[in-house]
């Protein structure tokens, strides 16, 4: 199988293939996330390096990452199964439940949310120690994943560009996830 990329700049930044998966299942959704190595670094977050070590520990993937200056980074290809989703379920889509990794490309924009939605990962104190040009999303990032999300539409007919088929992991597990968040 071909893989198939944006078209778009991207740096290659691949993870290990251990944190994904052959792909046997049509892609019909792009799931939405925000990552930080806030609780660490809170002053320096954004480090591509230290979010990229995060996902390999953790046996997470996405498959891009977008950086604060909008770019684009490819994780694993588009023809791999990534691990983003995790347990949830989407309504109108039972056979998603807990599945949803094998059907969406996901998204990773670096990004900390608010003081309420990080509360569960980052103290009060660290969360007060993040500089406040860092909480939230920057235009760079909204451009570059409006330019992403036109080039998926475009290339994979079952993704409409709608807010059925374009979530945020926060609509998929809302019991355990709050990304992209109140500030997205």
């Amino acid at each position: 199988t071909p893989i198939t990329e944006t078209r778009l700049p991207t740096i290659n930044y691949l993870l290990p293939k251990k944190n994904t998966a052959k792909r046997t299942a049509p892609i019909t959704k792009v799931v939405i996330h925000f990552t930080s190595n806030a609780a660490e670094k809170p002053t320096d977050p954004y480090n591509a390096n230290d979010i990229r070590q995060i996902f390999i520990d953790y046996g997470v993937s996405a498959h891009y990452l977008i950086g604060r200056e909008g770019e684009i980074y490819l994780l694993v290809p588009e023809n791999r199964i990534v691990y983003h989703a995790g347990k949830g379920n989407l309504r109108n889509y039972p056979h998603y439940e807990d599945q949803l990794n094998k059907y969406s490309i996901g998204i990773e924009l670096m990004a900390i949310g608010t003081e309420e939605e990080m509360s569960s990962i980052l103290p009060v104190a660290v969360y007060q120690s993040i500089p406040q040009s860092h909480i939230g999303f920057t235009e760079a990032q909204y451009q570059s994943l409006h330019n992403l999300i036109n080039d998926i539409v475009e290339r994979y007919p079952a993704i409409k560009n709608d807010r059925e088929h374009i979530i945020g992991h926060d609509e998929y597990a809302p019991d355990r996830k709050f990304d992209p968040g109140s500030l997205f």
